[in-house]
């Protein structure tokens, strides 16, 4: 029995020997493990500081660009406060126009009857001045034919009068 103990003993070294080999083993792969870890962790560390310093030069352009928008706005918001103002001015004058148009409407149509006697009035106006124009510029060819009858005349009395047709 004492042989069993002394085998079960060499069994049990044996396998605290295998794991012992085991778990070395286990650790030297995890070793390898870790330090291509820390590598990947110590790259990733430099980027991350590359990436820090591009993201802090972003925020500060972010906020100048904040900034210049902010006081751009507000120059825009004069300017729209000065076209709101021309808008309104527009409608008052619009206002105003339509109501002149609406009393020249109203008052012509008041009128009405009395334009209508004015402008038959004028037409019979510009007729009777056409007539009398008429009348002068006959009146003056009268006048010129007169005066030009007595001189035809007297010419013609002074010369011979010759008679058309053949000779005999």
């Amino acid at each position: 029995m004492e042989v069993i103990l002394y085998i079960a003993a060499i069994i049990a070294a044996i396998g605290f020997l295998i794991l012992c080999v085991s778990v070395g083993m286990t650790l030297f792969s995890l070793k390898s493990i870790l330090n291509s870890l820390a590598g990947t962790l110590s790259g990733i560390e430099g980027q991350m500081e590359g990436i820090t310093r591009e993201t802090t030069s972003l925020l500060s352009k972010t906020n100048s660009l904040a900034e210049d928008i902010q006081e751009k706005s507000e120059q825009l918001n004069s300017v729209v406060h000065a076209v709101k103002g021309i808008g309104d001015s527009v409608n008052g004058l619009n206002t105003s126009v339509q109501q002149i148009t609406s009393s020249i409407s109203n008052s012509v149509e008041q009128n009405e009857e009395k334009i209508a006697q004015v402008v038959q009035w004028s037409n019979v106006a510009i007729g009777i001045a056409d007539k009398w124009k008429k009348r002068k510029i006959i009146d003056q060819a009268h006048e010129v034919v007169q005066e030009d009858v007595y001189p035809f005349e007297s010419e013609q009395s002074e010369k011979p009068r010759r008679k058309w047709g053949r000779k005999k």
